[in-house]
């Protein structure tokens, strides 16, 4: 050291350090990239194979086998079993998203015919768009909020002659009945079919369809526009008497690992008051009670809990979501307004019983539902 030099301190020295092994995690981390990499390049010859044979995409057998061999091989390593099975599970989940839209692409269901979409431009009705040009059809949208590149476009529906094979309409609830009601004054020759998430509004128009003359069905995927995979999710699918539309329509998810679910139009909107009407209740009034609260949000997670963390993603999620869909949701089921006086019935069922005291009520209604969600009595 020459003379007058000072000795480098050692903040500055862990400061070195501290820099050199976040730039050896950014190499780890790009390996690690490769390897995902990899691993999808494999998949894809997996999913080909798999696909000659005529097996279907999941296997849940190899999938286990596949978790418990990470799980060793995380033993030894001393990783948890949890980040083993949380990693392995989002790499199944990608490599069935790829095999899936392997098969799609080469299903080839489309073969040259032609779709119209109206709506096209919304957030279904682009996933539709992508998912049936992926299928092979020949996709128009039609849709005054604009165009979507790539695909031919139409301001207006009404100026399209309407010689498609399918006419799919995917635009909200209401404007929705209008089309169809307008759809069975034109008569397309091919098959229409709504995506509605409730049917009520659109029964009138869609029974005027039938009446016409025209092929028609309707369809409630129930997923998201974001959603990437099909496995696991479901795609009801409502008879409206034509048995070869409603087939045709339910062979554009042939190919994928979508669940599809008949239903009668009379059944359809009195289930889904419960299974997203009263789900997206909860949630509302879930964030809407912590936001009178007066507490934030950033206070609340420093002491939150396993249940409140989970409730406040899935509350999140509503949140983010379309408020005008979510009020037709509602508003337009006539099935609604019983289901949350439903719900506004227990709340001030559980209000009193918290109040008075009454233990034993409570653990009543605790067992209630374990018995109904089939889960072991406590003792």
């Amino acid at each position: 050291m020459e003379r007058g030099q000072q000795p480098e301190s050692p903040p500055r020295r862990r400061i070195d350090e501290l820099e050199a092994l976040r730039s050896e995690l950014a190499g780890l981390d790009r390996e690690v990239l490769l390897l995902a990499a990899r691993r999808r390049d494999l998949v894809q010859r997996v999913g080909s194979l798999k696909e000659e044979a005529g097996s279907p995409t999941r296997d849940f057998s190899q999938e286990r086998i596949v978790l418990e061999r990470a799980r060793v091989v995380a033993s030894e390593l001393g990783l948890t079993p949890k980040l083993s099975d949380d990693l392995m599970r989002l790499l199944i989940a990608h490599a069935l998203a790829t095999q899936e839209q392997q098969r799609i692409q080469h299903s080839a269901t489309g073969s040259g015919r032609s779709v119209l979409v109206i709506g096209g431009a919304g957030r279904m009705g682009r996933w539709f768009v992508d998912f049936l040009s992926t299928q092979g059809f020949r996709v128009e949208v039609a849709d005054p909020a604009g165009e979507v590149e790539g695909f031919d476009w139409h301001e207006n529906w009404e100026s399209v002659d309407l010689k498609h094979d399918f006419v799919l309409v995917a635009a909200p609830l209401r404007p929705s009945a209008a089309i169809l009601r307008r759809l069975a004054q034109l008569g397309p020759k091919g098959i229409v079919f709504d995506i509605g998430s409730l049917k009520s509004p659109l029964a009138g128009p869609l029974r005027e369809l039938s009446g016409a003359g025209v092929r028609v069905t309707s369809v409630h995927p129930m997923f998201g526009p974001d959603t990437e995979m099909l496995s696991g999710k479901h795609v009801v699918l409502i008879n409206l008497g034509d048995d070869e539309a409603t087939r045709a329509v339910g062979n554009l998810f042939s190919s994928t690992m979508a669940n599809v679910v008949d239903m009668s139009l009379e059944d359809h909107d009195r289930l889904i008051a419960l299974v997203l009407g009263l789900s997206h209740a909860l949630n509302i009034a879930f964030f809407s009670t912590l936001a009178r609260s007066g507490e934030s949000t950033d206070r609340l997670a420093r002491l939150s809990s396993t249940t409140f963390d989970e409730q406040l993603r899935v509350a999140s999620r509503v949140a983010a979501e379309n408020p005008h869909l979510y009020f037709e949701i509602q508003h337009l089921n006539e099935f609604g307004p019983e289901t949350l006086a439903l719900l506004k019935e227990v709340v001030v069922e559980l209000e009193q019983v918290v109040i008075s005291g009454d233990e034993a009520k409570f653990t009543e209604m605790m067992e209630a539902g374990r018995q109904y969600l089939n889960l072991p009595v406590s003792e």
